[in-house]
């Protein structure tokens, strides 16, 4: 089959596809035929060198996190899925991989797999497997988002947050967007009642807000300031001053900066596929490239500037 790897710690270039043997299931494993799969920050940080604890040093370590795609075989134990299934999923973030989701096949743990939503496609699917799930873990278990709070989603015309506008929306939340302004009348498209423009609206003229969900890791104490009493805020943006900011917060003053690392099972993919079956969370895809082009997705995703998902095309 044919597998994105890394081949070494670095930009883009160090990726590539390369021939490899398909994997087998074994006891309580799914082999999944790869339709779709998207471009991650975990798979930059991970290609970049930044997680050597979990890729290890040993090379090639495979490339990508999600995928979409059809079951084709079941290991011995497996009762929820059969062949021919349509279905969504992740590799274990936390666990090394010489071929991951970025590849013709995949072989995954059944209970990190999901019946895909009907009515997308798996380009569609596959762009919301991690944005979906990271941004409902966000809003209903880290921040515990309540019908009518005021909800500040930073970087919401990324993956992750194009997802949490839809789904705070959804729930009741009043949702103002923090994006470029290009990407405004998307945005209220997708449920955000106000959007502001980055570039030119400082956290000091902004809030209160109930709940601030920040997708990009920086200036996280200027944004706590910004919570009303009793607000919650979450990051998915992490790095070393979001972790650092994130300890300051845990120790002064009730305002708690939370973060947390998606890792979606069964019962989560499959609440996030009850949203995009009720129309509540709507596929954005910016960009589809092939398989072979793995590097240049890589390069679009750190350009930064997109509104929606990477999303490389594998087979189907």
């Amino acid at each position: 089959m044919k597998a994105a790897q890394i081949t070494s710690f670095g930009t883009p270039d160090v990726l590539r596809v390369t021939e490899t043997d398909t994997p087998t299931p074994g006891a309580g494993e799914v082999l999944v035929a790869v339709e779709a799969s998207s471009v991650n920050g975990h798979d930059t940080i991970v290609r970049a060198g930044g997680l050597k604890m979990v890729s290890g040093r040993k090379f090639p370590i495979g490339a990508g996190l999600d995928f979409a795609g059809v079951v084709v075989k079941t290991g011995a134990g497996v009762a929820g899925f059969r062949a021919g299934d349509r279905v969504w999923g992740t590799v274990h973030p936390r666990q090394r991989h010489t071929t991951a989701a970025a590849a013709e096949y995949v072989v995954v743990a059944a209970d990190r797999v999901g019946l895909a939503p009907a009515g997308v496609s798996s380009i569609e699917a596959a762009s919301l497997v991690v944005a979906g799930s990271t941004a409902l873990l966000a809003l209903r278990e880290s921040v515990g988002l309540r019908d009518g709070e005021r909800v500040l989603v930073r970087g919401a015309a990324g993956g992750v947050g194009t997802a949490a506008v839809q789904l705070a929306h959804a729930m009741g939340g009043q949702v103002t967007a923090l994006a470029r302004a290009r990407h405004a009348a998307a945005l209220r498209d997708l449920g955000a009642d106000e959007v502001l423009d980055y570039g030119t609206t400082t956290s000091e003229e902004i809030g209160p807000f109930d709940v601030i969900v920040d997708t990009v890791g920086s200036e996280l104490n200027c944004y706590r300031g910004r919570l009303a009493k009793g607000g919650r805020m979450v990051t998915v943006g992490l790095s070393a001053p979001a972790l650092a900011a994130i300890a300051a917060s845990a120790i002064h003053g009730s305002r708690r900066i939370r973060t947390f690392s998606a890792n979606p099972g069964s019962a989560v993919l499959d609440d996030t596929a009850g949203h995009v079956t009720s129309g509540a969370l709507r596929p954005v895809v910016h960009s589809v490239y092939p398989l072979t082009d793995v590097a240049a997705a890589h390069q679009a995703f750190e350009r930064g500037g997109a509104m929606g998902k990477h999303v490389l095309a594998v087979s189907g």
